[in-house]
């Protein structure tokens, strides 16, 4: 690629993160500190430090993030140190399916959860038919313990993120630094302690940071165990009272000062790898054949990690099947009609097509700007490549919910960036949105591919008077065809189940997209409930195909494409 292509890429791509990244956090924090009379205060967020109702959001919302992490963690290491240590039968399918919780939205998941721990849920129903608990005085596990609940689905939903790390982080682990630690008499748990978790602690912080941001910003979870004492519900809530309303720009403004404050304290605390080691093991592993105790106590970690994490699953598959399921452990009675009505109800059918407009739209966006930063990170030597490519990945670390009440921001009548919502139709700002949420799996995904192409295949069709963009047109893009087919097909799916921008930005029924028309049925009386869960399951097999597909694509690299 010529150096004027590669200069105007990079513009071309700083100035749509400058327009639809930085501008939409600038402006929300801006207006957090201006006056209706264009002064400058700080009166409003210190308001939020004072105001109780505040404060137990913002704490509730910390508790929900850190108690994620460490439960998402203490769920991923076994599984990790098992896989990275043993060989055992059954053991590459068992990787697999601890992808399963991945492919369901956690808001969904989050039905499945309310029906297992409500009043009248499975739980209590098992225990009373035990005669452990009287009926006519259930206990109500989700009313004074909804954050519990709420940790649990979001750990549940998360630690698959952790695990990919992990693993990344021990298969890049070199053995010989373990073998010398184990020669020199420091053994089993202390060489752990000592050795293996300091080396793997970049893995470690890039696993534990989009979890805990994704969690201290979660709201669809919230949303459907009708808990309002966390930051994101009190935010989404003052979106109704937008207009003159401060106080909703201040918490944004703290919640993201917050997220960059955790960041960079994990990122001194746990991040930092000063431990000797190339990043690469300098020797090959093999994998110990596991003894029959240890083969069965593997098999059953897993096993038992897997069936706990599509509880949630179980959960919404019941209940989109139920036609009637209250105070019994199993719904009494079944039936498929919910399919049929998700499906040809009016609300989900638009709801599908708009998803599958918007999705469509940002995975193309998001593969052109791509590959073009992949390009220029791995083939270029231009001066501040590394900068683009940070920029690239900063979508991870951002909380949704920021972004999503930025473009909200931005896009209200009289401001620069109105003319992106024509006749209420959030169609441009939706695409955008999207595809600057989940630009980072593209870039990931074709960086991986430009690293893994031998660069001499260009060089050697320039030579024979391919010009450059022809060159990697022809050569190098047929080559990489499957790490950009595995990075857009996680673009489109995430992009089809995202909730922050869904939620906020599409105010219309004829508008919405799936979660928004999930979200609207979990709300609804009746049916809505059963109609919400056959359309997630829907939701869960279309992600469960994409998933698998792009982890045979990738293998052991889906693990960089959620890491900052």
């Amino acid at each position: 690629m010529s150096r004027p292509l590669a200069i105007a890429i990079y513009a071309l791509t700083t100035a749509f993160f400058a327009c639809f990244f930085a501008y939409p956090i600038w402006h929300t924090v801006r207006e957090a500190f201006v006056t209706p009379e264009g002064g400058f205060t700080l009166a409003y967020v210190a308001e939020i430090f004072r105001n109780p109702i505040y404060l137990e959001g913002l704490a509730n919302s910390f508790w929900m993030g850190l108690f994620t992490t460490i439960l998402a963690i203490l769920i991923a290491l076994p599984l990790a140190l098992v896989n990275h240590a043993w060989k055992f039968p059954g053991r590459e399918l068992l990787n697999a399916l601890v992808l399963v919780p991945l492919i369901l939205p956690p808001f969904v998941g989050a039905l499945g959860i309310r029906q297992f721990l409500g009043q009248a849920g499975v739980f209590n129903a098992f225990l009373i038919d035990l005669g452990l608990m009287d009926a006519s005085a259930p206990y109500d596990w989700l009313g004074e313990g909804r954050l519990v609940g709420i940790v649990l689905m979001n750990a549940l939903h998360l630690y698959p993120i952790a695990y990919l790390n992990l693993s990344a982080a021990l298969a890049n682990l070199d053995p010989a630094l373990e073998e010398a630690a184990e020669n020199l008499g420091c053994h089993g748990w202390r060489r752990f302690v000592r050795v293996t978790l300091p080396l793997i602690r970049p893995g470690l912080f890039a696993g534990g940071t989009i979890i805990f941001i994704w969690a201290f910003t979660e709201l669809g979870v919230p949303l459907v165990f009708d808990f309002d004492r966390v930051t994101s519900v009190q935010i989404f809530e003052g979106i109704k009272d937008l207009s003159g309303n401060p106080f909703p720009y201040a918490l944004v403004v703290v919640m993201l000062a917050a997220t960059t404050l955790f960041y960079l304290l994990g990122k001194l605390s746990f991040g930092r790898d000063d431990f000797a080691g190339s990043g690469r093991a300098s020797t090959g592993r093999t994998l110990r054949p596991a003894s029959r105790g240890m083969a069965a106590l593997s098999i059953g970690l897993f096993a038992a990690i897997t069936a706990l994490g599509i509880l949630p699953h179980l959960g919404v598959l019941l209940l989109s099947l139920s036609n009637d399921w209250y105070g019994t452990v199993l719904p009494t009675a079944l039936t498929g009609q919910h399919f049929t009505d998700a499906l040809g109800h009016p609300l989900t059918l638009s709801s599908i097509g708009n998803s599958l407009k918007y999705a469509s739209l940002a995975t193309l966006v998001d593969l052109f700007l791509g590959i073009g930063i992949a390009y220029v990170v791995v083939r270029t030597k231009l001066p501040g490549r590394e900068l683009l490519d940070a920029m690239a990945m900063l979508p991870l670390a951002v909380p949704g919910l920021v972004l999503a009440f930025g473009y909200l921001a931005m896009t209200r009548e009289g401001q620069a960036f109105g003319f992106l919502i024509r006749a209420e139709d959030p169609l441009l700002i939706l695409v955008i949105a999207y595809s600057v949420r989940r630009l980072p799996y593209v870039v990931r995904s074709a960086a991986a591919g430009f690293q893994q192409t031998s660069v001499s295949l260009e060089e050697a069709a320039q030579n024979l008077g391919c010009p450059p963009l022809k060159a990697m047109c022809r050569i190098t893009l047929p080559l990489i065809s499957a790490n950009l087919i595995a990075g857009c097909l996680l673009a489109f799916s995430f992009a089809m189940l995202e909730v922050s921008d869904s939620l906020i930005l599409a105010e219309q029924q004829q508008h919405f997209p799936i979660t928004k028309a999930i979200y609207a049925l979990v709300t609804s009386l009746g049916t809505g409930p059963n109609l919400a869960s056959a359309l997630g399951v829907w939701a869960m097999i279309f992600l469960a195909v994409t998933i698998v597909g792009a982890g045979l694509i990738l293998g052991k690299k889906l693990g960089a494409l959620f890491r900052v």
